[in-house]
């Protein structure tokens, strides 16, 4: 028996909040969080007024709880982990929770006898304190894009994150340095939508606290770095129907010549909803310095085959692999709650039976067909999120309720900050 249960849940900021619980806890069980965690903002202020968050009634409680199924071996010494789902104290489900959201979008598509999978890609830059205290980019002498070995990593962070991923059961497919020196991407296999979240989930958090071990903060945010590209958090999907068959697939062949009508619905919906999505998928002031047109970031409402520069990418393998990319989010966004929201626009566009507009023919360097993108800052993101009322009522009113009321707290306090400022209002919690 472990000697401590470490529970934990990924809030409306993406932020780990959780407690440590004798390990004679980890059969099913449940234990209780103030609910008010979800007034609270980056800097700890108290948001009062925050909706459903029960700060004018009493700061109840609710309730946490998981499966003893789904406890697992952790990072720590003698320490088992576990996620689980957030209830209000009536024991309904808590509208706020973002696993519940995607639990939910889950459901949706079950409805339609489809599964979804779903592969992450992250991408996070490696910041280290300077002899002033200072943040500083880790130094990578030699680092280039794809590379690997001691120029591209001379702390060896990565091999412990991975030695310590391989002995945990995450699934592996890639990690690689990205493009801007010192900034890596990670990988892990698709897997059912639910559990490959949960595994982003704490693959990031255990990754982070690796690296703190080294003197190194990994961060996930979009724009660490001002003079250097962002990091995304791509999210690829497919759906599987009960025969065990990927029904994006129209045969062996991919690419936008072989797209099937679930395909182009799924398309049709993220075009839609493509304003919408970004207070859900790219949620901080932060996240519009990496939105930014020929940032290959998915600013604008395009899609296209093998093509970086577009938001919504279309594989060029068929069958089993065939799946679509959608490359707008970044790190900062809570994954559960991102993934929730883009299973969700694609499913208006399936039910709604949108109009999917023709693929983007341009560079998006120098030239974009396109014409809708998304808001230039947080604050005008949170009025496009909020007049989307079909996305709002998918994913659920009131987690989106909570989510712009808070975020337009948040364009109040970062309104002042810029450079460094802005960078470290964020980079510790994410």
């Amino acid at each position: 028996m472990a000697d401590r249960l470490r529970v934990l849940w990924c809030d409306h900021l993406s932020i780990m909040r959780g407690k440590y619980l004798p390990g004679s806890k980890t059969g099913d069980g449940a234990t209780r969080f103030a609910q008010p965690v979800f007034a609270t903002h980056y800097d700890k202020d108290l948001v009062l007024d925050a909706p459903g968050s029960g700060c004018r009634e009493g700061l109840p409680d609710m309730e946490f709880r998981w499966r003893g199924e789904e406890v697992r071996d952790g990072w720590e010494r003698a320490t088992k982990v576990v996620l689980g789902d957030l209830f209000a104290a009536d024991g309904a489900p808590l509208p706020l929770c973002p696993r519940g959201a995607l639990k939910r979008a889950v459901a949706a598509w079950g409805a339609r006898g489809l599964a979804p999978k779903i592969g992450i890609e992250l991408e996070a830059f490696v910041l280290q304190a300077d002899e002033t205290g200072q943040l500083r980019p880790y130094d990578t002498p030699g680092g280039v894009v794809y590379g690997t070995g001691n120029f591209t990593d001379p702390m060896r962070f990565t091999d412990a994150v991975w030695e310590k991923a391989e002995e945990l059961g995450f699934r592996i497919d890639m990690f690689t340095a990205e493009y801007d020196a010192p900034q890596f991407e990670f990988t892990l296999s698709f897997d059912e939508a639910l559990k490959a979240v949960d595994d982003i989930v704490l693959f990031r958090l255990m990754a982070r606290e690796i690296a703190l071990e080294h003197g190194l903060l990994l961060t996930f945010m979009p724009k660490p770095v001002a003079e250097a590209g962002g990091s995304g958090m791509h999210i690829n999907l497919s759906f599987w129907d009960g025969d065990g068959r990927n029904a994006l697939s129209s045969g062996p062949e991919g690419g936008p010549a072989h797209l099937n009508d679930l395909a182009r619905g799924c398309l049709a919906g993220w075009m839609r909803h493509h304003k919408g999505l970004a207070g859900l998928v790219a949620p901080t002031a932060n996240s519009y310095q990496r939105l930014q047109p020929a940032a290959l970031a998915g600013y604008w409402a395009n899609w296209a085959g093998d093509h970086r520069g577009v938001t919504a990418r279309i594989s060029g393998e068929g069958g089993a692999k065939a799946r679509l990319e959608h490359r707008m989010a970044d790190g900062s966004a809570n994954p559960y709650t991102a993934v929730a929201a883009v299973l969700q626009a694609a499913l208006l566009g399936v039910e709604k039976g949108y109009e999917l507009p023709p693929a983007e023919t341009g560079d998006c360097f120098d030239r974009v067909d396109a014409t809708v993108s998304v808001a230039s800052d947080l604050r005008r993101a949170m009025d496009d999120l909020e007049a989307d009322r079909d996305l709002v009522g998918a994913l659920g009113a009131g987690l989106v309720e909570n989510h712009v009321f808070m975020k337009r707290k948040e364009v109040r306090k970062t309104r002042d900050l810029e450079g460094d400022g802005l960078r470290d209002f964020y980079v510790y919690f994410m």
